[in-house]
């Protein structure tokens, strides 16, 4: 998925700026990094929030139209207003086509009800974590990496390292570590005792006298 964003140069900065901004339905913003000087920026309200409530436009490449050219540049930073549906501030960083990146990249775990662990082991799907740091060309950064369930048995794990990645792709991994992305839990015995019996109704209630 692609987004494009229009914006127009500001600027005027400070509080008193940003609130006539925001009653023109305008949202204050930046644009920094690589060789060039920051630039300050303003975006038609709406539009951006209507990008942000987008999954993937936190983790890809935004092409944004300023003053007759094109930037590439990822969404680094958004404020928001505590409980309007309100922009307050946007930042974005300059990304260079010829150099690879870091970014954070959801997951999407897929057949989680259709694994084997869970279908037939009666097991748990338990999250370690939602998104995995990678490393990439711009043009190259996908926006999720899909985690497939299909064939993870009950107790049976999966680490960053057995992901599978889109070509020029590769996860950020520090000090040799693979942290755990999802396992397959399965239930304690002393649980398993106490659903059949609540299923075959041998729990008395606490507290029922007995039978005469």
């Amino acid at each position: 998925m692609k987004f494009q964003l229009n914006a127009q140069t500001r600027a005027l900065q400070g509080s008193g700026a940003s609130r006539r901004l925001r009653r023109a339905n305008k949202v204050p913003g930046i644009i920094y990094g690589g060789s060039a000087e920051p630039q300050l920026i303003e975006l038609d309200h709406n539009e951006l929030l209507l990008a942000l409530r987008k999954e993937a436009f936190h983790s890809t490449v935004i092409s944004v139209k300023l003053g007759g050219t094109e930037q590439s540049v990822l969404l680094r930073d958004s404020q928001m207003h505590p409980y309007k549906p309100l922009v307050l501030h946007v930042d974005f960083l300059r990304v260079d086509t010829t150099h690879a990146i870091h970014q954070k990249v959801p997951l999407h775990f897929m057949n989680q009800e259709a694994a084997p662990g869970v279908k037939v082991g009666g097991g748990t799907v338990s999250h370690a974590m939602n998104e995995v740091d990678v490393t990439c060309l711009p043009q190259d950064l996908p926006a999720f990496i899909e985690v497939d369930l299909k064939d993870l048995e009950a107790g049976q794990t999966l680490h960053v390292s057995q992901l599978t990645y889109p070509k020029g792709v590769k996860p950020v991994m520090h000090g040799g570590e693979d942290p755990l992305v999802v396992t397959i839990t399965l239930k304690k015995a002393g649980a398993e005792a106490a659903d059949e019996a609540a299923e075959g109704g041998e729990a008395a209630p606490a507290g029922t006298p007995p039978a005469a």
